[in-house]
């Protein structure tokens, strides 16, 4: 969920944890008081990484602001992954209408074999938006990946999550990388060069405009290297109900991942957001083919910041997010604008849900 406008976070330690300190305030209140032995950055000692973490905190404001600022509202959907945001999909993942989690696990259990085949084994796996690591680690025992880097903008979640799956597979060699990797997309000089293979599930390709789609992707097909691939998965085109109940669930669960933004926002920056006169808003736009999801204002109010504020009335939209979705040749026509070639793909049963792997050209 990363539009190609975002902000770009580097890969030295300081912009690693400046997710962890913006999202996690009890966990900041004890790293101030000396909590957190963990970890090895402490704000104090070097005016550089202070002067980089002021920066950050003040580009991701301007961002904010601008889009807020907008005709039509927008907050970039990379603000749903604070600590909770990041929990609150993995729910979202468990729930009856969202098929894709399903759809896409489906392929990689009954295509293990020439997935593997395709891809080979012991590549340096590179799992963009890893969130939990839970989709690369089905991977680990058919491809051996001989290095994995978990790259992720939620970096408290991140940490937690490799910090498990390396108990449980000590044998690999597991680094977190935290970033944005929207734009100028660069990987921390340990991680090995030889035989990438990036691996972005879930469809979130399908957060970008088309055109932002293919500037992503040929930011994926420079850090491939010359011998490297790409794993990716896509939604498909399917009919508009049974896309609109999986971002828009029974239980609430999706309704409660994007009002959750708004806390991430007043976190940041500082606003007064109040989440109860807000309501979740997905549908699917046949003529851009994405569903859309949108927070909708339940009353007339004014919501400020410090140096700003605006008027909502009731009945206004924040736009959230964008989800487009594809078919089969659209997208691997789209790779081939992007420096790939497409050697397979394969869908589930029911073809809601595709996978291919294109390797660099």
């Amino acid at each position: 969920m990363l539009p190609s406008n975002e902000v770009t976070l580097g890969r030295h330690s300081m912009r690693q944890y400046l997710w962890f300190w913006l999202s996690s305030p009890a966990r900041r209140t004890d790293f101030i008081g000396g909590g957190m032995n963990s970890m090895s950055v402490h704000l104090s000692e070097n005016r550089r990484d202070r002067e980089a973490f002021g920066s950050e905190i003040s580009q991701a404001r301007r961002e904010l602001v601008a889009g807020l600022s907008q005709k039509a509202a927008r907050i970039a959907p990379k603000y749903f992954y604070n600590g909770l945001g990041s929990r609150l999909f993995e729910a979202i993942c468990l729930t009856d209408e969202y098929y894709v989690t399903r759809a896409e696990a489906e392929i990689f259990a009954t295509h293990a074999g020439a997935i593997s085949a395709a891809a080979g084994t012991q590549p340096t796996l590179i799992d963009l938006g890893a969130g939990n690591g839970a989709k690369a680690a089905r991977l680990f025992s058919t491809l051996r990946p001989r290095q994995y880097v978990a790259v992720d903008i939620s970096v408290e979640f991140l940490e937690q999550a490799v910090g498990r799956l390396q108990a449980e597979y000590p044998h690999i060699p597991m680094l977190t990388v935290g970033a944005d990797f929207s734009e100028n997309f660069a990987l921390p000089g340990d991680v090995e060069t030889s035989r990438r293979l990036l691996f972005y599930p879930g469809s979130s390709i399908g957060n970008f405009t088309p055109l932002e789609a293919v500037q992503c992707l040929r930011r994926f097909r420079a850090a491939c290297g010359d011998d490297g691939a790409l794993l990716i998965g896509v939604d498909l085109v399917k009919a508009s109900p049974l896309l609109e109940a999986a971002y828009d669930d029974a239980l609430g669960i999706t309704a409660a991942f994007n009002l959750n933004v708004l806390r991430h926002v007043n976190a940041l920056l500082h606003s007064d957001f109040d989440v109860g006169h807000w309501r979740h808003r997905a549908h699917f736009n046949e003529d851009q083919s994405r569903i859309e999801m949108h927070l909708e204002a339940t009353k007339t109010q004014l919501v400020t910041w410090p140096g700003g504020a605006r008027h909502f009335v009731r009945g206004e939209r924040i736009h959230t997010e964008n989800s487009y979705k594809f078919t089969q040749r659209g997208f691997t026509t789209m790779l081939a604008q992007s420096g790939f070639e497409v050697t397979h793909c394969w869908t589930d049963a029911a073809q809601r849900f595709l996978v291919c792997y294109a390797r660099a050209q």
